[in-house]
């Protein structure tokens, strides 16, 4: 369904002929009670029909009630899908971008710390001082998550001089 159907429905819902001949439908279930012209009301009810409004059927005119149902249907957003575990595991421990805690469990530990190395480019060179202060924007035990992303190969280092050794890529 498109938004040009939606903008057609309220649109014949806006004009004064067709909202009338559509109300005494709904109300009366006849338009004899809607006070046009039968010219008019003819034409209101010719357009309301094109608009998926009104039907007519054995009995004579009927208002379709359903075509707000097919509407709202229309125009509801598809859900969102529900996040990934990395994605609930940051959720967990970072709040406004610093660490509560450093997980204990290896796997929690793993997903902090890939998204923590993409602080980190590739290819370019660190020094020690420069790496504790990207890391301390994080959790204040940077010491500790140096040596954690050094051990799980995230970081690598010689001389004092750390780089990017692993974790995943933005590309």
């Amino acid at each position: 369904m498109s938004e040009d159907q939606i903008r057609r429905v309220l649109g014949l819902l806006s004009q004064d002929d067709t909202l009338r001949v559509f109300s005494a439908l709904v109300l009366h279930g006849t338009t004899g009670e809607c006070g046009l012209a039968p010219e008019a009301e003819r034409r209101a009810l010719d357009r309301l029909e094109r608009g998926g409004l009104v039907t007519r059927d054995s009995g004579g005119w009927r208002a379709r009630r359903e075509r707000f149902r097919e509407l709202l249907h229309a125009t509801t957003p598809p859900p969102a899908p529900a996040p990934d575990a990395e994605s609930r595991v940051l959720q967990t421990f970072l709040v406004e971008g610093r660490l509560r805690a450093i997980p204990t469990r290896r796997e929690k530990r793993l997903a902090v710390l890939g998204y923590i190395a993409r602080v980190f480019e590739p290819g370019v060179r660190y020094p020690e001082k420069d790496v504790n202060v990207a890391l301390r924007a994080f959790h204040d035990d940077y010491a500790a998550l140096r040596r954690y992303l050094i051990d799980e190969g995230l970081l690598a280092r010689e001389n004092n001089v750390y780089w990017r050794s692993g974790g995943p890529v933005d590309v």
